[in-house]
C-alpha cells in the first residue's frame, strides 16, 4: 500500500456524520464529522442560515440609495443596502431583490443586473448573499413598514462618497462595502456586470431544505 499523500488541493472532504443541535426562525446550528487530509475525522460547526439578497440602487443623478438601519445583534444604526432574505423555498432571487427594494425604500427598477455575490462567513456558516445592480429608477408602492424598518431611514449618497465611507469605517456592514466597491470596480473598470438571471451555484438552500422535510439535499440543488 502505498504512502503517498495526494497533492494538496484534491483531497475530498467526506463528511461522515451530522447532528442538528439547534433549528430556529432564521439559523440553524450543525455538527459535522468530517474526514481530514491524513484520514483524522474533527468536528465542524456549521450556521445554516437563509440566503439573502441586497440591491445596489443607483438613482439618476448617480446616487447610491443607502438605508440606515438598527440591528440589535451589533447594538447601533448602520447604513447598509436595501436586501431581505431567501426565506421561502424556491424563491427567484431576482423577485427578492425588487420586492426588497420596494418594501424599504419605495423604489422600483427598470434595468437590473448581478454586481457580486460573497459567501459571507465560510469559516463557520454557509450564509451567501447576491448583490444587485439597480437603475432606471421609480417610485413605486411601498408597504407599510413594521419592526425594525419602522425606524428605517433612507439616505442617498454619491458612489465615490459611499466609497470613502467604507473605507473610512464608516460603512461597515458586509454586504454594503462589497457591494459600494464592486460598484466603484466596475464604473473605473468598464467591467459589464452579470446578467440579472446569471446561476447562483452559491445559493444556500440546506436550512429551507430541512425545514421542508428534504434534508438530503445540500446548498445549490
Amino acid at each position: 500500500m502505498s504512502d503517498e499523500q495526494p497533492a494538496p488541493g484534491t483531497h475530498v472532504f467526506d463528511t461522515v456524520g451530522s447532528e442538528v443541535v439547534y433549528s430556529g426562525a432564521i439559523v440553524a446550528l450543525r455538527l459535522d464529522q468530517v474526514v481530514m487530509p491524513g484520514g483524522k475525522v474533527a468536528e465542524r460547526e456549521v450556521i445554516e442560515h437563509h440566503g439573502a439578497v441586497a440591491v445596489a440602487a443607483i438613482d439618476d443623478a448617480g446616487e447610491l440609495v443607502l438605508i440606515d438601519q438598527y440591528r440589535h445583534p451589533v447594538g447601533r444604526r448602520l447604513l447598509e443596502l436595501p436586501a431581505g432574505l431567501l426565506d421561502e423555498l424556491g424563491e427567484d432571487p431576482l423577485a427578492a431583490a425588487q420586492r426588497e427594494l420596494a418594501e424599504e425604500t419605495g423604489l422600483a427598477a427598470r434595468e437590473w443586473a448581478v454586481l457580486v455575490d460573497v459567501a459571507l462567513s465560510p469559516g463557520f456558516t454557509d450564509e451567501a448573499l447576491r448583490v444587485y445592480l439597480a437603475t432606471g429608477l421609480y417610485e413605486t408602492d411601498r408597504p407599510e413598514p413594521e419592526l425594525e424598518e419602522a425606524d428605517l431611514r433612507i439616505v442617498r449618497m454619491p458612489v465615490p462618497d459611499a466609497v470613502r465611507a467604507a473605507l473610512a469605517g464608516e460603512i461597515t456592514n458586509a454586504t454594503a462595502v462589497a457591494g459600494v466597491l464592486a460598484l466603484a470596480a466596475i464604473r473605473t473598470e468598464g467591467i459589464t456586470p452579470r446578467a440579472a438571471d446569471a446561476p447562483w451555484p452559491g445559493m444556500p438552500t440546506a436550512f429551507l431544505n430541512r425545514k421542508a422535510g428534504r434534508t438530503g439535499e445540500s446548498a445549490g440543488d
